[in-house]
This record gives structure tokens, sequence and C-alpha cells, in this order.
């Protein structure tokens, strides 16, 4: 089995992971640690939750234009969201929108993923790249980061191989 969602992982973690599979409890892990899905269901309600987090931490970044679940993120692609930026001329004026996508992949997840993967959007707004600056203001946003962007991995993982558990 290759665990492609894990494949940035020292070897002896994706062994860990790897008995979870093969014993069937990576759901079970999962769900212990996060017994229910989130309630943000609607393009709305992400909207929200994104300006909720950008108005929290980000104040003075640019304005997002668009916040939406899409269902054409491929994961595969290692991408859990999308950020855009676009500037057009309209006028003799320069105007940019910021957009944020997530995949609907995550429309079922528990909600710090999901908090996980805005962040990560949000701090796009202000570092482009991902340099040690991008994962810092990631951090700032939510300290425990690095670990709820592992743990969205595995929950990537359990969908792969056993399928949705909420």
């Amino acid at each position: 089995m290759s665990l492609k969602y894990l494949s940035a992982y020292a070897p002896s973690v994706q062994q860990q992971v790897q008995v979870l599979l093969d014993q069937n409890r990576l759901a079970d892990f999962l769900l212990k640690k996060y017994p229910k899905p989130h309630d943000v269901t609607s393009d709305g309600a992400l909207r929200d939750y994104a300006m909720d987090l950008k108005n929290q931490f980000m104040r003075k970044s640019n304005p997002l234009s668009k916040v939406a679940y899409d269902n054409k993120i491929h994961v595969v692609n290692h991408a859990l969201g999308l950020h855009t930026y676009k500037s057009q001329v309209q006028g003799g004026k320069l105007k940019s929108k910021n957009e944020i996508r997530v995949s609907t992949l995550f429309k079922k997840s528990p909600e710090p993923l999901l908090n996980m993967i805005v962040v990560h959007e949000l701090a796009h707004l202000k570092e482009k790249d991902h340099n040690k600056a991008f994962y810092k203001l990631c951090e700032h946003m939510l300290p425990d980061y690095h670990q709820l962007e592992f743990e969205s991995r595995l929950y990537l993982t359990q969908i792969e191989f056993f399928g949705a558990i909420y």
C-alpha cells in the first residue's frame, strides 16, 4: 500500500500508520479524537468562517472576493484547498481578486482540519510561497498547525482506503 498523503513523513511514522490501516483502526483513531464533523457546509458559511479568521489575524491583508467549496480540486495533486489571485484592468484601473477554494472532501470533516486548511489558504494572502515566513504565519494563526496538517493527511488516507467516516 502506498501512503501518498504521508510520503514526506519519516518511514517510522508511515509504518505506524500502516499498522493502523492493516488493523482497520485508523477510523477509530480519528473518531476518538474528532467524534463529529463541523457544520460549515455551505459556501456562505465557509465564507463567514474564513472571514472571521481573516479579521482576527489578518485584518490588514487584501480582501477576499470569493470563498467556496470546490469539487474540482483533486487532492491527489497535493491540494487541499486553492488560493487564486487575479488582476485585471477595468476602466483604466487595476483590480485584483483573491479567492479561496476548499476541496469538498472537507465539507464533512472535523472542524480543526477545516480550520487548518482555511488558515493555510489565508496565509497565502501574505506569503505566496511555502517558505519559513509562510509556516510561521500559519503557526501564529493556529499553534498546532503542523499536527493538524498531519491529521488531515491521516483523514485523507482513511478516505482513500476505507471511505468516509462521517
